[in-house]
Order: structure tokens, then C-alpha cells, then sequence
């Protein structure tokens, strides 16, 4: 996403209803910290702020992506990411024939399904299905909303909406794209040489602040692992995210996948990167209207609240769970090995004038400069039975991870 960091106070206040919107979320998840004993996990405060029916961020109506939104996404950037995308993914649909499935994981507006489909469609790569897991109903509408209205009913009527995985044997790709950095993450700090959980309690004035409880056996395990792989211990006081959960949901998310490819985009970092010593208190941080707010606790259902993605941990999951490492880039490289160029030219020959050429050359720019998302956001693969590797041959990362 791009945002830009600003205090606090420079950004306009919320209007009156989503204030009270956010006040009736904030009372939930304070009653809910009361009957926890006092305070909840950080974790938890996350995935109620996001996720709580009807309140959290990203099952309320408000707009979240693109320019009225909080955030832009990739797919809002530019058609040309998804049209990469569905590039580097149509040999695979194709090693898999025709009763391959396409899933993407969070669909935002609809717009990467929308010039996927229309790109697989030219290059005869068709799924059987595609399918769209979206968790927020609002979300789904919109989506729907769009798709109906933009795609030709050939492709509308491949699109399925799921409320959880493909349980069933399955065979074909899965697509995800700033996804997992709105996992709920368990936060850990180091006191006394001993891993702590952050959790979330209420001061005198019932407004939320951080406090640590020792930490479970699992969190402390992974902690401890990730710990193993940096070249010193982490210092006394040191803070940061770690998804311990995250082999878990990828299992999940995969279901009865049998052969086929995963696909994730995201901002992050290899393991060697994300904990350096000087990064102290995380990755942890909030947006709200385009920049980077810094009190992740500041009105909860209003803002987007995120941290970076450990690569390293990802390229763990995916082998942890039966698939085989492909390769890991930089958003970049990603999109210049998949034939951006080919997909600009294309898209300005059907340009109506020079502006939109210019506009369209201005996408590239951000999807790929390292200052905007190029180097920021970084692509990671794995394969079962078919072959994803080639999609990661310009500017490979994988030393890194």
C-alpha cells in the first residue's frame, strides 16, 4: 500500500458518525478486555479492530482502497500488475488443464480479478473457477458490484464467492496480495532475558495502553526460533511481531489443494532483516487517509493496522506445508520478468491519447521504482507438481531469505 508517515495531528479529525461508529467498537473491545481479566492480546485487539462484525475495519462499509480510500493496493495502481500476475501464473494453469482453479485470498475492490480473468482470457488460460475467499460481506458486494457490471458474462459466471477455504480436492493456483501483513500478530517483547507477550489493558481513563504478560509456550517457541537464525540474542527490551500462527493459516487457506501454485505479494522483509537490532519496537504501525498514523490504538474500526511480513517465516510455511519453494523478489523484478514491458506497450497502443500514455507510464513508475513499491514489496512462490520457478528468474532473492 502507499501511505506516508504524519502526526497525528495534521490529519483532518473523523466525522461525527464514524467517530461514534469507532467509540461502539472501542466499548466491545473494552467489555471483552474486562471479562479477559484485565487485558487481552495484542493479537486480539488487532482482530477485533479489523475484523469484529459490522464494526472492524474491514467489515464495515467504509471505502478502503484506491484514492478515496486509506490505501492504494497495487491492483488500484495500475491494471498492468494483475495483467503480470496473470501472466506469471498462466503457465501454470495451463501445465494443469482445464479443470484448474484460481483462488485470491482478500479481493479488495475487484479490480485484480477483473483484469486477470480478462487477461487469462486472452492468453486461453481459463480457470474452471475463480473463485474469491472474502471474509467482509461489504467487501463482497462491491466486488460483485464491479465485476458484474465490467465483465462480460463468459467471466462473471467463473466467479464464486467462498466464506472459507476449498475444502475439497482441488487443483490450481492461489493468489494473494497484501494479505497477510492484516493477520492478526501476536507481539513479543524481551525482559530479563525472558519472552513476554504484549497485551492491551485500559488505564484510569478506560483508554487502551500496552502491558506484557509472560508469554505462552508457543509464542516463546517461535520467538526462540527465529532468535537461533539472527547472528546475536535479541537485547533486553526489544520488541516486535511474530506470526506463530502463520503455518497454521496457510494450511488452512490451501485446503484440499493438491497440485498447483501459491502466489503472495506483500511488504516485508527476510528474517535477517526484519528483526535487526536497531528496529526495536517492530513494524507494527497504522493508516488512515493515505498516511502512516503511529497510535495503532487511535480509533479502532477507522484505521487499517498492519506489520511487515517475514519472508523467511512465509518461505517456512510453504514448505512446512508440502509445496516447494519457487522463488522470492522484489515487486519489481516480479512484474519486469513477467512481461511489463509487453503489457505497457500493449496497453499504450490502446491508449486514446498521449495523457493516458503518460498516465500509464506513471503506473509503471510506482509499481516498480525502489523510493514507491518496487523494492518494498517483494514476491514469493511455491509449487507442487507444476512449475512456478521461471516467474522469479529476474533479480532472484532467494539468498536473502
Amino acid at each position: 500500500m502507499l501511505a506516508y508517515p504524519v502526526p497525528m495531528q495534521t490529519l483532518p479529525p473523523p466525522a461525527d458518525d464514524a467517530i461514534a461508529h469507532s467509540a461502539h467498537l472501542r466499548e466491545i473491545i473494552q467489555e471483552q478486555l474486562i471479562a479477559a481479566g484485565g487485558s487481552l492480546p495484542f493479537w486480539k485487539f488487532m482482530e477485533l479492530a479489523l475484523y469484529a462484525p459490522g464494526l472492524g475495519y474491514y467489515s464495515a462499509g467504509a471505502t478502503k482502497f484506491g484514492r478515496g480510500g486509506d490505501f492504494v493496493t497495487a491492483p488500484e495502481v495500475s491494471p498492468l500488475f494483475a495483467a503480470c500476475v496473470a501472466d506469471a501464473l498462466t503457465p501454470v494453469l495451463r501445465q494443469l488443464g482445464p479443470e484448474a482453479q484460481f483462488m485470491e485470498i482478500g479481493g479488495g475492490s475487484g479490480a485484480f480479478a477483473e483484469t486477470a480473468l480478462a487477461k487469462l482470457l486472452a492468453n486461453d488460460a481459463l480457470p474452471a473457477r475463480y473463485a474469491i475467499l472474502e471474509p467482509s460481506a461489504d467487501l463482497r458486494e462491491r466486488q460483485r458490484e464491479r465485476l458484474q457490471s465490467r465483465l462480460p458474462p463468459l467471466l462473471f459466471e467463473l466467479v464464486e464467492w467462498l466464506d472459507g477455504p476449498i475444502q475439497d480436492a482441488w487443483n490450481g493456483v492461489l493468489f494473494a496480495n497484501e494479505v497477510i501483513d492484516a493477520l492478526p500478530t501476536p507481539r513479543f517483547s524481551i525482559r530479563d532475558g525472558e519472552v513476554f507477550e504484549e497485551h492491551v489493558a485500559l488505564d484510569g481513563e478506560g483508554r487502551f495502553l500496552r502491558t506484557d504478560r509472560p508469554a505462552d509456550p508457543m509464542l516463546a517457541a517461535a520467538v526462540r526460533h527465529v532468535e537461533r537464525q539472527l547472528p546475536e540474542p535479541f537485547a533486553e527490551g526489544y520488541r516486535s511481531e511474530v506470526l506463530a500462527q502463520l503455518p497454521y493459516w496457510l494450511q488452512a487457506v490451501a485446503g484440499g489443494m493438491g497440485d498447483g501454485a501459491m502466489l503472495f505479494v506483500d511488504y516485508g522483509h527476510g528474517r535477517g532483516e526484519y528483526y535487526q537490532p536497531q528496529r526495536r519496537d517492530g513494524t507494527l504501525r497504522a493508516f488512515r487517509q493515505h498516511h502512516v498514523v503511529a497510535d495503532v490504538f487511535a480509533h479502532p474500526g477507522l484505521q487499517d493496522i498492519t506489520a511487515s511480513v517475514d519472508f523467511t517465516a512465509l518461505a517456512e510455511a510453504g514448505v512446512g506445508a508440502g509445496f516447494e519453494f519457487a522463488g522470492y523478489c522484489s515487486q519489481a523484478s516480479f512484474l519486469l520478468g513477467n512481461r511489463l514491458q509487453d503489457n505497457l506497450a500493449l496497453a499504450e497502443s490502446r491508449a486514446a491519447d498521449e495523457l493516458a500514455r503518460h498516465n500509464l507510464r506513471q503506473q509503471v513508475k510506482l509499481l516498480t521504482l525502489p523510493s514507491e513499491m518496487g523494492e518494498r514489496f517483494q514476491a514469493i512462490g511455491f509449487q507442487r507438481g507444476v512449475e512456478l520457478g521461471a516467474a522469479f528468474l529476474a533479480g532472484d532473492l532467494s539468498h536473502r531469505l
